[in-house]
């Protein structure tokens, strides 16, 4: 996928409408339906995304407080 950069993109939307114009205004017809169809797939990634650090952060919890009251009897 390409990085967010938005001359690039439409430097390659220029170019697509020179060559072929029909394509060019499907994509930009389509791009914002597109986009809005994929929304909640987004939505749910970053819901997974924040559960899976949760969980990672409750099972690392024990460890990490072992290090602290080692490093604190250290000193």
């Amino acid at each position: 996928m390409l990085e967010e950069k938005p001359m690039f993109t439409f430097l390659l939307w220029l170019l697509l409408l020179f060559l072929c114009w029909p394509l060019a205004l499907l994509a930009l017809v389509l791009y914002p339906l597109v986009w809005l169809l994929l929304l909640p797939f987004r939505l749910l990634g970053v819901a997974v995304e924040g559960v899976l650090k949760l969980v990672y952060e409750i099972i690392v919890l024990p460890v990490t407080v072992f290090r602290k009251m080692t490093s604190r009897a250290a000193h």
